[in-house]
């Protein structure tokens, strides 16, 4: 069964929407942290600049990385496991099936 032919029930979707969001505020936030730090360092027009190319891939990055069509989901959720943002249990309602495979994914 390839990742397009998965199914979701509402509950699981919900639940995948939800750990989805956690992640990203937590990855908003660490980026918050760092911006605050660096901006209250910067003291040279470079700086300024080198902070904005480096929010600009942020933000590229990061954008990319949420993708929640139902075909991509096991991926976004494998590699917010291997990012550290998500945890398997947070995905606690999901079927044993659908925690296996992001557990294999995450291990690639």
């Amino acid at each position: 069964m390839t990742q397009a032919e998965v199914q979701w029930s509402d509950a699981e979707k919900e639940i995948a929407r939800d750990a989805l969001k956690r992640a990203y505020d937590r990855e908003v936030e660490a980026l918050i942290a760092y911006v605050r730090e660096k901006a209250g360092k910067v003291s040279r027009p470079e700086e300024v600049w080198q902070l904005h190319d480096f929010l600009s891939a942020r933000r590229y990055s990061i954008d990319g990385k949420y993708d929640d069509r139902e075909a991509f989901l096991m991926f976004t959720m494998s590699t917010l496991i291997k990012d550290n943002l998500l945890s398997l249990s947070e995905l606690d309602g999901l079927t044993a099936d659908k925690h296996a495979k992001i557990t294999v994914l995450t291990r690639m």
